[in-house]
């Protein structure tokens, strides 16, 4: 008796089928392959942006191709409004929410001499309060199964010199998932963590760091000896968010080739 073949594509995966997902920040890099990732297995996906319209319907219309539901939803999320009407969108689109990935965030390197209040309020707005509002306005819909998955950085076990702000915020972001994990348990909500680490996106072409010799330092200090991709990450989210990681809350999980 023959094998039975395996054809590759959304229909054929069905952890996350009936479930409906929103990934903040999904119009590029990490956000792009999560996205991706949960609708190939089965989640209807609400593809947030908050100015790249275009990224985020490339990303709609590959979902769709391959035989999944997605819409793309623009939000700041850091403004309490807009990651209410964000959530909002989604359920009002696909009748529920399940899953909720808070990836949207910015990383900007200051020596210490070079931070300012700006510096400060712009990446703390955006990857500590846009997780906080987007995770508030979802509680309301979320129920028994639900899961919360922030998207950190590994930056919080390294101390990279210059980063003292971003990690900062990644360190909150933690200390934030721990606390609702124990908060929404009650409820049967999960809430986890991936820390990536160094991973080849848009945004390290764009900094020139890929292809560089930071790039070349980084990849040397990776036990796995290369550089991480968007989809190493997305697959980690995507477990987080299906059933077979229902025993698991409160954990940071680091995706970076063995970094810690």
């Amino acid at each position: 008796m023959s094998e039975p073949s395996h054809v590759e594509g959304i229909a054929q995966m069905s952890k996350l089928e009936g479930k409906v997902a929103v990934v903040t920040g999904a119009s590029k890099g990490i956000g792009a392959a999560i996205a991706k990732a949960l609708a190939k297995d089965g989640a209807a996906v609400v593809v947030n942006y908050a100015s790249s319209k275009a990224g985020a319907d490339a990303v709609v219309a590959a979902i769709i191709e391959a035989g999944g539901r997605a819409v793309a939803v623009q939000a700041d999320v850091s403004k309490a409004e807009q990651a209410k009407g964000l959530i909002d969108a989604a359920a009002q689109q696909f009748g529920r929410l399940d899953v909720l990935v808070n990836n949207s965030g910015v990383y900007e390197f200051a020596a210490i001499e070079e931070v300012t209040e700006e510096h400060y309020r712009r990446l703390f707005d955006i990857n500590v309060l846009g997780a906080l509002l987007a995770t508030r306005a979802a509680a309301r819909h979320l129920g028994e199964g639900g899961s919360i998955i922030n998207i950190s950085s590994v930056v919080t076990d390294v101390n990279m010199p210059t980063s003292s702000v971003y990690t900062g915020t990644k360190a909150a972001l933690n200390g934030i998932s721990g606390v609702l994990a124990n908060e929404l348990a009650p409820r049967k909500i999960r809430v986890n963590t991936v820390s990536p680490g160094y991973v080849v996106t848009e945004g390290t072409h764009t900094a020139g760091i890929a292809g560089s010799e930071m790039e070349a330092g980084l990849v040397a200090q990776t036990p796995l000896g290369r550089a991480g991709q968007p989809d190493d990450i997305a697959r980690v989210v995507a477990f987080l968010a299906s059933d077979d990681a229902r025993w698991v809350t409160g954990e940071v999980i680091n995706a970076s080739g063995g970094v810690r």
